[in-house]
């Protein structure tokens, strides 16, 4: 059974995104290539654990994160799922393997200081770039949207008489999100310096570099980091810290778990739990100011 036929299947039956569908491409055939290089040229519906174990002791050793380990095992473990159900081969040789064991990342988010600075210094921008990058931030604060997804964003996505905008999510999923009226406001300035392009007036896509083409996920990365990096000293400053800062301030403000799932674009609530953490720090503050028995 081919790699192929597992790529056709995520892509058509799963529905995943281009950009998933790749991930685990490129995973499994890292996967084949070490064994290409270790075992002479084995067939990936005839390995053994031991095999995948060595390769797992080979990646430990380039320092790489057992999160990332164990993403790339995930990979062959769906792959080795799909041969099963194909009836390609009898036993999944990962089916007693135990992830590696990692710790909790905290995503700390932006505060609401950081986020209207970035946006105040940015404000009076008038050029192309400015006024994009400015929406580019106003989009994933006001909607909590995925880089990928703020990527594949077109013209038509929006339905500005409704003030909402159609999000193609995970497994080609629908949603729609309200927008701010000060969002709309800077959507359409856009709009009108997007018509001054030499090129790309024909793009379905929304966001556009100078030159009219589809803007990229490290463009998109490096916009955020650039701006962020003046207003804030945290750590971390990428479009996901953004959605995070986006559900944990509307958590803080008490709007409903299950709401910003929907916002979010989860499938389950469990997923949506992660941004809690701060939203419950900011509860106990309230707490211990408000009860009547709190030591002040």
């Amino acid at each position: 059974m081919s790699l192929q036929a597992f790529i056709d299947y995520l892509s058509l039956e799963k529905q995943y995104s281009k950009h998933t569908v790749s991930a685990y491409s490129r995973d499994i055939e890292a996967f084949q290539t070490f064994l290409d290089n270790h075992y002479g040229d084995a067939n990936l519906a005839d390995v053994n654990y031991s095999q995948i174990r060595s390769w797992i002791v080979a990646l430990v050793e380039t320092k790489i994160t057992n999160r990332s380990i164990n993403r790339k095992v995930s990979s062959l473990q769906s792959y080795f799922k799909f041969l099963l159900k194909v009836e390609n081969i009898e036993v999944n040789p990962l089916a007693k393997h135990k992830a590696l064991k990692t710790s909790k990342k905290i995503q700390i988010p932006f505060s609401k200081a950081e986020v209207n600075s970035v946006l105040d210094g940015i404000s009076h921008s008038h050029s192309f770039e400015g006024i994009r990058n400015k929406l580019i931030i106003e989009l994933f604060y006001s909607t909590g949207m995925r880089r990928i997804e703020l990527i594949e964003l077109q013209l038509s996505s929006f339905d500005l008489s409704n003030k909402t905008v159609k999000v193609l999510g995970k497994q080609n999923k629908e949603r729609y999100i309200p927008l701010l009226e000060s969002v709309i406001q800077t959507l359409q300035l856009y709009l009108e310096a997007r018509q001054l392009l030499e090129n790309g007036a024909n793009s379905p896509y929304l966001f556009l570099t100078k030159k009219g083409v589809k803007i990229y996920e490290n463009l998109v990365y490096r916009i955020i980091n650039e701006y962020f990096s003046k207003a804030s000293l945290k750590a971390k400053k990428s479009p996901h810290i953004l959605r995070h800062s986006f559900a944990t301030h509307l958590l803080n403000q008490g709007a409903n778990l299950n709401a910003v799932k929907e916002l979010l674009g989860h499938a389950s609530l469990a997923a949506t739990q992660v941004y809690t953490h701060n939203s419950i720090s900011e509860l106990k503050k309230v707490y211990s100011n408000a009860h009547p028995r709190s030591k002040k």
